[in-house]
């Protein structure tokens, strides 16, 4: 008998876990919410918050253009390398503390920043700075995914891609800002010490995991044929290429407009350069705008359209006035938020399986554009100023607009 209980009890399905979803109009459905915004915030504002700088590290350090942005394209790099580590790795040490983590080293890397006496210290944190912030952009979308029923998960992945970019808004602007009226060196420990803040109300806000469930071990095989798969699909490959090419396109242009407007004619001081990033709240706007079109026009013509819009805004920046300056920025900044949402969107629509380890490619390629592209972009601008600068600029975003209108005509990516 009691031979025949345990084969009984042996062989005796488990019970299917039941799913303990957030519901969208609760409580803590808006404390979820805001946590992920300031997750959002805090990561891009550690990320973007020297790039008006670049000129002031280029004057102190004796340095070049080029070499100023190793400040940003560091931190990209070690970013997209970390992206793939972090994902892996949460599935072991849980979402939320990751997360939480790499907040509180960001932040407090950025305030270290503002006591390194030297140049090659101060890569070595922005250096460090991007390895530790790849745990928030890798796990904060599987977070919600788990968490958030799907009636409500739009809007929740909408408010983390919004305070990414009211994040990159605000760090550009207020270290910019902070410059003019003290030194970069105060800029960044100020928005350190902002950042340390906020990652201490994101964990006391987000509530803890609820249909997580952690992995006792670490499977390598696993996660490579996940991400060789994902590299065999053509479609696929396709918007990684375009993520990569569209942000390294908008870095680029971001990092060496400052160099061309602290010069004559223009002359603007931290403050003025500071305030042109407030243009991201038209990037903003055109995301979400994009999210809709997309879904009634089609992901192919909105993905098109985005990469035109962006091509138009580098020809408009050629021009000499001021206000047509900052306009093309506007345009680019638009037309670079349309095609990233409908791109990084559309990963997941043709990822058929571990959509998790496509999107993680996808911002793998993202960053190492954004970082490589970053800093070529300075041989052009040492070699020919602005025009040479949206000469490159323009050259990648057209290899972006081949690769999109070539996905809009597959069968598989309609």
């Amino acid at each position: 008998m009691v031979m025949d209980t345990r084969a009984n009890m042996t062989t005796q399905p488990e019970t299917p876990r039941a799913i303990s979803w957030i519901e969208r109009g609760t409580g803590i459905y808006r404390r979820t919410s805001i946590a992920l915004f300031l997750a959002g915030f805090v990561t891009f504002s550690a990320i973007y918050g020297v790039q008006p700088l670049l000129p002031e590290f280029a004057s102190d350090f004796g340095i070049s253009a080029a070499q100023s942005s190793l400040a940003l394209s560091l931190t990209t790099a070690l970013l997209a390398f970390s992206i793939l580590c972090a994902g892996a790795g949460s599935e072991i040490f849980g979402r939320r503390g990751l997360m939480f983590t790499s907040m509180c080293c960001a932040a407090l890397l950025n305030i270290a920043l503002a006591f390194m006496p030297n140049w090659q210290g101060l890569l070595v944190l922005r250096t460090l700075e991007g390895f530790a912030l790849g745990g928030v952009p890798a796990v904060a979308m599987a977070y919600l995914a788990e968490e958030i029923h799907p009636k409500g998960l739009g809007l929740t992945m909408g408010l983390y891609v919004g305070g990414t970019a009211f994040g990159g808004m605000a760090g550009r602007f207020f270290t910019g800002v902070i410059a003019e009226l003290s030194s970069w060196r105060t800029a960044l420990g100020v928005l350190g010490l902002l950042d340390l803040v906020l990652a201490i109300a994101f964990i006391l806000l987000l509530p803890p995991s609820r249909n997580f469930e952690r992995q006792l071990k670490f499977d390598a095989g696993y996660h490579l044929r996940a991400w060789t798969g994902h590299l065999r699909d053509k479609n696929l490959v396709s918007l990684f290429m375009i993520g990569g090419l569209a942000m390294g396109a908008f870095v680029t242009i971001y990092n060496y407009i400052s160099f061309r407007l602290v010069a004559a004619p223009y002359e603007l001081n931290q403050t003025q350069i500071g305030s042109i990033f407030i243009v991201y709240l038209f990037g903003m706007l055109a995301s979400w705008i994009a999210g809709g079109l997309s879904d009634r026009l089609g992901r192919g013509p909105v993905l098109i359209a985005g990469i035109v819009i962006i091509i138009a805004g580098i020809g408009v920046t050629l021009l000499q006035p001021l206000a047509a300056i900052i306009a093309g920025v506007a345009l680019i900044t638009s037309g670079f938020f349309v095609t990233h949402t409908v791109a990084s969107g559309w990963v997941g629509r043709l990822a058929s399986n571990t959509k998790g380890h496509a999107a993680s490619l996808y911002l793998l390629i993202y960053y190492t554009g954004s970082s490589i592209m970053g800093s070529l972009g300075g041989w052009f601008w040492a070699a020919g100023g602005w025009p040479a600068v949206a000469a490159f600029a323009t050259s990648s975003i057209l290899l972006a607009l081949f690769a999109a209108i070539n996905l809009s005509r597959s069968n598989t990516a309609r």
